[in-house]
């Protein structure tokens, strides 16, 4: 199993890439801000490397040989089930993204892609991860809202807002993930259950209602997005400033 963390910096991340010149790149411009890197060709060598090493999150490339990416990813998510997993995709493959996200990966990033926003986004998938590790009966708070899980409670503003049960689960569930793009058959699954997953129209009803209740505009939501084809993601940032 894998040991636990030496204290590494920003974190330690195992990078998956077939191409050698993007690992290099990727372990140059990380390790330059802070990250160990740790670097797997194969799908195979990396499923048996987070086996045994602790990773702060990996970077995986959807198109590889033998094992592919998503394959490797659903197989690290069964191994290790709450290690964060950003998947590299080729821009506009909307199949790609939600193949990714349904094989269990955190969130992903299109090529060609801006260095800024790919540390970004592993800096926020560390933070959560060590975040949820730390309370996760602890209120969230994000904008003006805030979520208790014990007092099963939502306050905006500080004032209470009504939910019903499988409104504030979802709710929950997006805040927990807050930055993360949920696709719609996993955010059914989570929700209401696993014989749900294709009723798209019975989600896009309850996300209505629960905008209705949490946004200023419903029209215009920031708390609540929509990822087009995908899912819906919790805005992590803070939609007041």
């Amino acid at each position: 199993m894998n040991t636990e963390p030496a204290n590494a910096g920003q974190g330690t991340i195992l990078v998956v890439d077939d191409d050698s010149s993007t690992r290099r790149a990727l372990r140059v411009t990380l390790s330059g801000m802070g990250f160990t890197v740790v670097e797997a060709a194969r799908g195979e060598e990396a499923l048996s490397l987070a086996r045994v090493t602790w990773f702060d999150a990996v970077l995986l490339d959807v198109d590889m040989p033998g094992m592919g990416g998503v394959e490797t990813c659903r197989s690290i998510r069964h191994a290790i089930a709450r290690l964060p997993i950003l998947m590299l995709t080729v821009m506009n493959s909307e199949d790609d993204k939600v193949l990714a996200l349904d094989a269990g990966a955190d969130d992903y990033i299109t090529k060609p892609f801006q260095l800024r926003e790919l540390t970004a986004r592993l800096r926020s998938a560390v933070r959560r991860r060590n975040a949820q590790d730390a309370n996760r009966d602890a209120p969230i708070r994000h904008g003006e809202l805030e979520l208790d899980p014990v007092k099963y409670r939502v306050q905006k503003r500080g004032r209470s807002i009504h939910l019903t049960p499988k409104e504030f689960e979802m709710l929950h569930y997006l805040m927990m993930h807050a930055g993360e793009p949920i696709p719609h058959a996993r955010l059914l699954k989570s929700v209401w259950g696993p014989e749900y997953g294709n009723e798209l129209e019975y989600l896009r009803t309850f996300v209505r209602q629960l905008r209705k209740k949490i946004e200023d505009d419903p029209r215009n939501p920031r708390y609540l997005l929509t990822d087009a084809y995908v899912g819906y993601r919790f805005n992590e940032q803070d939609p007041t400033t």
